[in-house]
């Protein structure tokens, strides 16, 4: 049961209509996520335009972001976000066997743009709330770091970044919410990770 109730279209505030009618014209219903962020009038017409900037085209190349996010949310071991990564990443051409890789933590498939942010996607899901800034300031390693710098450009670093950030946020935001599915159960051999 979710920790809040979750509203059904005419419930939400009048702030949030015109972003929910414009949801719902893209995904045909209205999702868990969006009937329980509803319970604060105007937080919703803020996050689906921010969300769909961070997670939409940009600069950086979409596929990253979506194995990134695909690897956030099963290192937080969210089933909701895990469902909804994959069925994105499916949708823009990621693999079932890609997707069990990311969730394996079995980089070797991927090309090395694609392995550093699986790698960052892991340290800082894992390692930065572990790590105190008398270690590291940044929280990851100093060789991810290097390399990422090295192979990402400032705007791909930030749609990166961003990107990891906001799919942990949202994937501790889903598991303690305990939504249940509202997209397609994610690959079996993914799920079994969760």
């Amino acid at each position: 049961m979710p920790l809040v109730p979750l509203l059904k279209n005419d419930d939400f505030s009048d702030i949030d209509r015109p972003t929910l009618t414009a949801g719902e014209e893209a995904y045909g219903k209205v999702l868990n996520t969006w009937a329980a962020i509803g319970n604060s009038p105007g937080l919703f017409s803020a996050y689906l335009p921010f969300l769909r900037q961070v997670n939409g085209p940009g600069v950086l190349d979409v596929r990253i972001k979506e194995l990134a996010a695909v690897r956030v949310a099963v290192l937080n071991h969210c089933r909701y976000t895990t469902s909804h990564r994959c069925t994105s990443a499916q949708a823009k051409g990621v693999t079932v066997e890609e997707l069990v890789a990311v969730a394996r933590g079995d980089f070797d498939a991927f090309n090395e743009r694609e392995r550093l942010a699986l790698e960052l996607a892991g340290e800082m899901t894992l390692g930065l709330p572990a790590v105190p800034v008398s270690q590291s300031v940044t929280g990851i390693s100093e060789t991810l770091r290097t390399a990422v710098e090295t192979l990402f450009g400032p705007p791909e670093l930030v749609e990166l970044t961003m990107s990891i950030s906001v799919w942990n946020a949202l994937s501790r935001f889903h598991r303690v919410m305990a939504f249940d599915l509202d997209m397609p159960l994610p690959p079996a051999e993914v799920e079994a990770l969760l």
